[in-house]
């Protein structure tokens, strides 16, 4: 006979693990398949900037052994401009942080089981029942959560991921020495998470660098191959060629060199979600996806995802026959609207406008983050109407038509 468990989970990285580590904390009968094997875990999954915040760390009891280094500031920078704000961070160790959420919640009791590649979904009467990996390895289970990321064979098989290549942002990261983190005419970035918004560098998207320590640092670039990465992009460059690019021009690199074996890769799709949950089953992290679309922060979205559907799960289990039909299931849904990424619609749209602009409005967008409040940034970056009109000026007509007739629905 096939195993079955209380919850089957697929993938071992950030919002799949905590998912396990909730779950198993509650006593229910837990396993998660890695495609991955378990010894060198997670070097083919190791892909993330890591870059996160206070509020993650201690919702979610997360440990200073997994800290690169803790961060006072985010700036944002433009070709000409640059803005700090205080805000409590920490640049995270990715692959320590995935290592020990998998040990914590396998103390709580989770299995894992490594080198488990997900297939498709078991199907009876048109429920997913249990999940086929490995060839035809079978387990059984009263619910299914997909946490494999874009890949997503579950979720997509039940027609719950919707996920668009034309929103896939890719991008490339190097760890570095030898950085000067504060030189002159450039913004003081020690113990800083700094965002740079301009499309010499990354068209239709973003370049950063995070302080990790001393003159080390996470120095990488992103962007969506979109009308905006269309408009500004150089002809016959890849993504490649503009970090080197940046690495080239920029005086805060003129004595870096990359750290050996320390390169990132990812892709991630900055998108609304469609469909989260059905009969037995829901889809966490970036399978949704859970990226938020305005800074491109993931780990806390998905951590957040990861204890929805952990609470739903528990909510399915309490009565004395577990319920665990689509109408129940949509406890999850409800939360990830409410609490996981509220105002996602509008922060998307404010992502969009945002990368259409050209460099000169980034100038202007900076030197009006100065002026503003504290309240009506927080209202703007919450995606709240009347903190973003602040930020509009008479001179933005074209692009806001621009944007409307090429973004917006009919």
């Amino acid at each position: 006979m096939s195993e079955h468990y209380d919850v089957i989970i697929a993938g071992a990285g950030p919002a799949g693990a905590q998912c396990a580590r909730d779950l198993a904390q509650r006593g229910y009968e837990v396993v998660v398949l890695e495609a991955e094997k378990e010894d060198g875990f997670p070097q083919q999954s190791n892909k993330s900037t890591a870059g996160t915040f206070s509020s993650m760390m201690a919702a979610f009891g997360i440990p200073d052994e997994v800290v690169m280094n803790y961060t006072d500031n985010v700036v944002l920078e433009s070709p000409n401009e640059y803005f700090a704000k205080s805000q409590p961070g920490a640049v995270l160790e990715f692959a320590d942080f995935k290592r020990f959420l998998v040990e914590d919640s396998r103390e709580e009791g989770a299995e894992y089981w490594f080198g488990s590649r997900v297939a498709k979904p078991i199907m009876e009467h048109n429920e997913i029942v249990g999940v086929r990996y490995s060839g035809n390895q079978e387990v059984y289970g009263d619910i299914i959560i997909d946490a494999t990321g874009p890949s997503a064979p579950l979720a997509k098989h039940l027609g719950v991921s919707d996920l668009k290549r034309e929103n896939q942002a890719i991008g490339v990261e190097f760890e570095m020495e030898g950085v000067d983190i504060d030189p002159e005419g450039y913004a003081d970035l020690t113990d800083a998470m700094m965002l740079r918004l301009d499309h010499d560098l990354a068209p239709g998207g973003y370049s950063w660098i995070f302080h990790t320590g001393e003159d080390t640092a996470k120095v990488g670039l992103c962007y969506i191959q979109n009308e905006s990465h269309s408009d500004y992009a150089k002809e016959g460059m890849g993504i490649d060629d503009y970090l080197q690019y940046w690495l080239d021009n920029d005086p805060r690199f003129a004595n870096a060199e990359r750290i050996e074996g320390k390169q990132h890769r990812g892709s991630a799709h900055i998108q609304t979600p469609g469909a989260l949950s059905t009969d037995n089953f829901m889809a966490i992290g970036d399978t949704v996806p859970t990226i938020d679309p305005l800074w491109g922060e993931g780990i806390h979205v998905g951590m957040k995802s990861a204890r929805a559907a952990a609470i739903t799960a528990d909510r399915c289990f309490m009565t004395t026959t577990p319920d665990t039909s689509a109408d129940n299931m949509s406890i999850y849904d409800n939360l990830w609207h409410s609490n996981v990424a509220p105002n996602a619609r509008m922060r998307l749209l404010m992502t969009q406008l945002l990368y259409l602009a050209e460099n000169e409005r980034y100038d202007t967008l900076i030197r009006d983050l100065k002026q503003l409040s504290h309240s009506t940034l927080a209202n703007a970056n919450n995606g709240q109407i009347r903190g973003m009109l602040k930020l509009i000026h008479r001179e933005d007509i074209p692009l806001l038509k621009r944007f409307a007739k090429e973004r917006l629905p009919l």
